[in-house]
């Protein structure tokens, strides 16, 4: 990328990201193709706005010196391990919000299986980067920098932000450090993966016998023979004696009620005052931020193995003179700048302000007049002959303007402060006292008390994780103490406490008669299905009964030329159709059966197979790519279990 590809004005700013899942979702649109002088300007101030903040967080993540798993001789942390549960929990909510709507509930996410997944993937992960170091693959700090920089999701208006950096990555729970060592990691991982699965190929042979299959449809009949649940009659016995055998699976939850404070950042804005000299420096500070925009356009002789400084030099001063004849500036960008963005726009690199370009760059484009072309100027990547196009004056706001924004700001940088200090005296106070009404007395809040609720969740409140694990940690629920503070949202941290600890105990049979008797019911009517279903069956096999359009009353559903894909057939016939082998004979048709999720039975029927006609050249390539990429998602999975079988690994 060259001067006119990317350019971006960083501010030093607040701060955060987290997981080692995050990479599927973001680092897939991470695309790269910046390089360039003005890139490589603007990664220098990347790499200082990193190292400047994220050398605390990096040592904050690695002093944790409780492990949860140990991988050749290398931790993973159990901060690393929360990160990552933390991570997964986002994705799937999201994802399930998405799917479910309102039907959501955080309670369907298994915290134990979500804990299980992330310590295999980081596993996972620590493997592949092992292999990645023992196989010597490696990238340029340059490189990364350029990833960060194209990355959509840090991008506004199609500039990197450092604001919108920082935002997207405080949600996720990462420091910039701890962002860019993880960026880092997942570029090593791609590295392996492409040099793995990237070597993968099929043979015309394989390419041929897969589209034989792929094409290939079949004529087939089913019959569905139903459960009749309304000629099934269940006694009060058998669901008593269902009860007693199953006792176990009729048990209330073990439940909690917890009493709690909460603090809301919200409640503070009405609290604080701004002053009017805050609000007059503000206003001063916002408009010293306004700078004039300049539109310069550029001829760049770079300085190359092509060219060295001497003959680069001499070039840039033959387009000189010939501008001193009255060439066109413009015609000859096109002609000879070697900067790709640029010059087929006449060297037009668009309006910018101070602290775009390369320093001596931008020395000479603010000492020139409009319509003025510079003398020959030496950059990092060349020689330029710059031009100014025009000058745009920044347009300054007043105050009156500016005054309703300001106030907002400053009174949320004063509730931010309010809400940080608060929340800290409202930890001191809980861990310092027996109950929760000293804290709430203290700091004018008001206990209050939930439904209750079990280990998988409740509504509001105790829908939250962090809530939930709180409830039923040895701290709270044994031992009697009130919880640290909790992250509700940004804007909202409470303070929990068990009030009562409900155990499980038996429900009673009346409570659940009614659906043992449902679920009675149903088995009852599919046994029956299937015990007139595999006489049919047998039957039909054998040649003892028949086969006609209607059996058992029913008729035969007849379909012809179905694809392994077919609309309009259950999944679970289609699967047991494909699995079937070819009739021997044309009236020799093949039978096989399936017990469908009603509990109706149904047989099928295999009556031909039909041969597709060759493949054409585009099939024959689409079933290539498609055969390859597998081949190199199995090779690639080769070659992970091959690390994990090779490894020292251990659990804590």
């Amino acid at each position: 990328m060259r001067l006119s590809s990317i350019r971006f004005l960083p501010t030093l700013r607040g701060w955060l990201v987290s997981t080692t899942v995050l990479g599927d979702a973001m680092l897939q649109n991470i695309r790269d193709n910046s390089q360039g002088w003005i890139a490589k300007t603007i990664i220098g101030i990347i790499i200082a706005l990193m190292a400047f903040t994220g050398i605390e967080a990096m040592f904050t993540a690695t002093s944790n010196k409780q492990n949860a798993a140990e991988v050749n001789g290398e931790d993973i942390s159990q901060n690393e391990l929360s990160q990552a549960v933390d991570m997964q929990r986002r994705q799937l909510a999201q994802q399930l919000s998405q799917q479910l709507g309102k039907d959501f509930d955080p309670a369907m996410l298994d915290e134990k299986l979500l804990r299980e997944s992330a310590l295999k993937g980081l596993i996972d992960r620590k493997l592949l980067l092992q292999g990645a170091a023992d196989a010597k693959f490696s990238f340029s700090d340059a490189a990364l920098d350029q990833q960060l920089l194209q990355t959509p999701e840090f991008q506004v208006d199609g500039k990197f932000s450092a604001d919108r950096f920082d935002q997207v990555i405080r949600q996720l729970g990462y420091s910039r450090m701890q962002f860019r060592q993880m960026l880092g990691q997942e570029m090593l991982i791609g590295q392996v993966r492409a040099g793995v699965a990237g070597s993968a190929f099929v043979t015309d042979a394989q390419v041929e016998a897969f589209a034989r299959l792929e094409k290939q449809t079949r004529d087939f009949a089913s019959l569905t023979l139903p459960a009749d649940t309304s000629a099934v009659k269940v006694t009060d016995d058998e669901v008593k004696a269902h009860y007693d055998e199953h006792a176990k699976e009729f048990m209330s939850p073990e439940q909690v009620i917890l009493d709690y404070i909460e603090l809301k950042k919200s409640s503070f804005f009405d609290k604080v005052q701004v002053k009017d000299e805050d609000l007059q420096a503000a206003y001063q500070k916002e408009i010293a931020n306004l700078s004039e925009q300049r539109r310069a356009a550029h001829i760049l002789i770079e300085v190359n193995d092509k060219l060295n400084e001497e003959q680069a030099k001499a070039k840039i001063e033959e387009i000189q003179q010939r501008l001193a004849k009255g060439e066109d500036f413009a015609a000859l960008a096109e002609e000879y700048s070697q900067d790709p963005g640029s010059s087929n726009k006449g060297g037009d690199l668009g309006y910018a302000g101070k602290g775009v370009y390369d320093p001596a760059f931008e020395e000479a484009l603010y000492a020139l007049n409009k319509d003025q072309v510079s003398q020959p100027v030496r950059t990092d990547f060349g020689w330029h002959l710059i031009k100014l196009l025009g000058v745009e004056a920044p347009s300054v706001p007043t105050f009156a303007s500016l005054k309703g924004k300001l106030t907002n700001d400053l009174k949320s940088q004063l509730v931010e402060q309010k809400f940080v200090e608060v929340t800290k005296q409202l930890e001191d106070s809980a861990f310092e006292s027996s109950d929760l009404s000293q804290p709430a007395q203290d700091l004018g809040l008001k206990v209050q008390t939930t439904a209750p609720f079990g280990r998988e969740g409740g509504e509001g409140l105790t829908a939250n994780r962090a809530v939930i694990q709180a409830a039923f940690s040895p701290e709270v629920l044994e031992e009697g103490a009130n919880s640290n503070t909790l992250e509700l949202d940004p804007e909202t941290v409470v303070v929990v406490r068990s009030k009562e600890h409900l155990q499980p105990q038996q429900l009673p049979l009346e409570s659940v008669a009614s659906s043992i008797r449902a679920q009675l019911v149903k088995e009852h009517a599919s046994a029956a299905a299937k015990t007139k279903g595999e006489a049919l069956l047998a039957g039909l096999r054998d040649g003892k009964i028949p086969l006609a359009a209607k059996q058992e009353g029913r008729d035969w559903k007849m379909m012809e030329a179905v694809t392994r894909s077919q609309e309009g057939v259950d999944p679970q016939v289609l699967q047991t159709l494909f699995r079937m082998p070819k009739p021997t004979g044309k009236d020799k048709p093949e039978f096989a059966s399936i017990t469908a999720s009603d509990g109706s039975y149904v047989i099928v029927r295999l009556n031909g197979v039909n041969q597709a006609a060759a493949p054409t050249d585009a099939e024959k390539a689409q079933y290539r790519r498609f055969l390859a990429s597998r081949e190199g998602q199995q090779d690639f999975a080769a070659y992970r279990a091959q690390l994990e079988s090779k490894a020292k690994i251990e659990k804590f």
